[in-house]
């Protein structure tokens, strides 16, 4: 059976506030948090998700920290880094630190959000030496855009788990689902409502998964 979705864009991030879309790979700001909390107290499917997903991009990582911090903490669910699911455009904000740093750092955002979690099963091998490079399938194009949403649907309709959370961002959300009808060009937002809602990707020529039941749940609206 195809795995259950949960897919959650991160809350606010330092470069949200006024634009500042300079900062690289921006933390949480306070109120990023609280959403975070807000979310975690809220969401009902705590007792399902069996596996956490989570974009490099620090703001994501700590969304997924903070969201599942109990579930993290009773159950010690594996918590993955993966590099598909970060953000699609070339602003230094969407351009994450290099591998050592991730791996040095990300297990101190997780802990400070979920103490009483064993941060040894926090794993990272997908965060290898080019995915921030922003060439190749990870470039701000298109075309390497569609091919790494498509390539990440096969990769997670492989996954033995039914019910996965992945934390990921505004942009490369609406390319995972395909899923535009929330987008306002004019306003640049992306998953303006915090609304879940259930969706089937269909099956065509390997770039939708077939069943693929996905729940979206946006923390704040604006750009990514």
């Amino acid at each position: 059976m195809p795995p259950t979705l949960y897919l959650i864009r991160h809350g606010q991030g330092e470069h949200n506030i006024n634009n500042s879309h300079h900062l690289r790979d921006a933390l949480l700001t306070d109120l990023g948090k609280e959403q975070c909390r807000n979310l975690r107290d809220t969401f009902p499917y705590h007792a399902d998700v069996s596996l956490i997903l989570a974009s490099p991009l620090k703001r994501a990582t700590q969304t997924a920290a903070y969201v599942f911090a109990p579930t993290l903490e009773q159950r010690q669910l594996p918590f993955l880094l993966v590099p598909l699911t970060q953000e699609i455009s070339g602003l230094q904000c969407d351009f994450g630190h290099d591998e050592e740093v991730i791996k040095a750092e990300a297990p101190t955002l997780i802990a400070a959000a979920a103490p009483g979690y064993d941060t040894a099963q926090v794993d990272m091998d997908l965060v290898t030496g080019d995915w921030n490079s922003k060439k190749g399938i990870y470039a701000p194009t298109l075309s390497a855009v569609h091919q790494r949403a498509a390539e990440f649907r096969r990769w997670l309709y492989k996954r033995p788990e039914q019910h996965i959370a992945l934390v990921s961002h505004g942009g490369f959300m609406h390319y995972l689902t395909e899923d535009w009808s929330t987008y306002d060009k004019s306003k640049g937002e992306r998953h303006p409502r915090c609304k879940r809602r259930s969706r089937l990707l269909n099956d065509c020529h390997g770039y939708r998964l077939r069943e693929l039941r996905v729940w979206t749940i946006c923390i704040h609206g604006g750009l990514d």
